[in-house]
């Protein structure tokens, strides 16, 4: 864990203002030594005047970078301090438009020049290459810091858009799934609703005289029936179709126990994944057994996906509060080339979320991998009572 001084000095060193006050202060530095030794055959007041307004013209050089090279190019020939002139020419071409470097690179090279004439009196080839040399290297390195700085801003916003549509995704498939939900409650409870107003009418025909009793009778068929109303008018919007539905009957039935489980492993064996289900729990409530549906039915789909012809073991365990499903395959030689958007595993978690449960996906440490969840009891009676 980082200190809090380590923490000030890191952000010290990364404010502009800060790293802009340091550059002055080198170059005002400078300048003193440039008019003790001195630097230039000008006189010492001439070299002093030069070197502070060159210093203080790299203040703005974010701002005005132009200035910045120009006038420190101008300071370097009168006063021989060299940082004005390589600080602007640098900063010119790093924050003004790229296609107008040739500026500052222009600038830096008289500035140079002037003073190699103005300290000898004359001018060679090799004072003019090196000038030349000096200012492209300067220029060069103030542009590769521009697009240094571009490239890494593009990168941060590529992956803030990344992690914005992961977080997108993600909110769609709990959205989703909250929807799927919502709509086989309401075919649940449309089904059982008519069945009481159905019951209630049957009965009422069959009152007979008992006034109580018909009263009691249309009184339930009534309530049932404006009940129903509200409830289609409240979920009938998410009955829209989808490519993949719940069958209604994936409830276990007596004697049977996960008919429709059983299918869907057989159908999953049919298509070339060898898939051997143990089950060990025997008939679940409705609710549960249509949780337990899902969860097996992701692990089948991520197993053809990404492990396609490896064996596979769905095993489902249960005690007097919750019920084990486990979906374990193999390291299959390659997975099929099918569209997906990542986003099974979290609609999954979150309908176990929703019900109390706990999901785990990951390697199972020989190779392959395993989907494992807890669902707790979800209807009203016990374990006992459901077996």
């Amino acid at each position: 864990m980082e200190t809090p001084r380590r923490v000030n000095w890191r952000r010290l060193a990364t404010d502009r203002r800060a790293l802009d006050a340091a550059v002055v202060v080198a170059c005002l530095a400078l300048t003193v030594l440039a008019v003790k030794t001195p630097w230039a055959a000008l006189p010492r007041p001439v070299i002093a005047v030069a070197g502070v307004l060159g210093s203080l013209a790299q203040w703005p050089r974010r701002r005005r970078p132009y200035v910045a090279a120009v006038v420190g190019s101008v300071a370097y020939a009168l006063s021989g301090n060299p940082a004005p002139a390589l600080v602007g020419v640098y900063s010119a071409a790093a924050f003004g438009p790229r296609w107008l470097i040739w500026v500052p690179a222009l600038a830096g090279w008289a500035g140079f020049t002037a003073w190699s004439w103005i300290d000898a009196g004359a001018l060679t080839v090799a004072d003019v290459a090196y000038a030349a040399l000096g200012a492209v290297l300067a220029a060069g390195l103030g542009a590769y810091a521009a697009t240094r700085a571009a490239l890494l801003t593009s990168l941060r916003e590529q992956a803030r858009h990344v992690e914005a549509e992961r977080l997108l995704r993600e909110e769609q498939a709990r959205a989703a799934e909250r929807t799927r939900i919502a709509r086989e409650m309401h075919d649940v409870l449309a089904h059982k609703v008519s069945l009481i107003a159905l019951y209630a009418g049957a009965l009422e025909l069959h009152a007979g005289e008992n006034t109580r009793l018909q009263e009691g009778t249309t009184l339930i068929r009534v309530t049932a029936r404006e009940a129903l109303q509200e409830l289609r008018s409240v979920l009938g919007m998410l009955r829209a179709e989808t490519a993949e539905e719940l069958p209604h009957n994936a409830s276990a039935e007596p004697g049977k126990p996960f008919a429709d489980l059983a299918s869907l492993v057989s159908a999953s064996a049919r298509a070339g994944q060898p898939v051997d289900l143990r089950d060990d729990a025997g008939s679940l409530p409705p609710a549960t057994a249509r949780v337990v549906y899902r969860i097996v039915q992701e692990g089948l789909t991520n197993a053809h996906k990404h492990a396609a012809g490896a064996s596979t073991t769905v095993s489902l365990s249960r005690d007097d509060a919750s019920v084990t499903v486990s979906v374990v395959n193999d390291a299959g030689t390659g997975g099929m080339d099918l569209p997906g958007s990542g986003a099974g595993l979290v609609g999954l978690a979150e309908r176990i979320r929703l019900v109390g449960g706990t999901l785990r996906s990951g390697p199972d440490g020989d190779g392959g991998w395993e989907l494992r969840a807890v669902v707790p009891w979800l209807d009203a009676q016990s374990g006992d009572d459901a077996r």
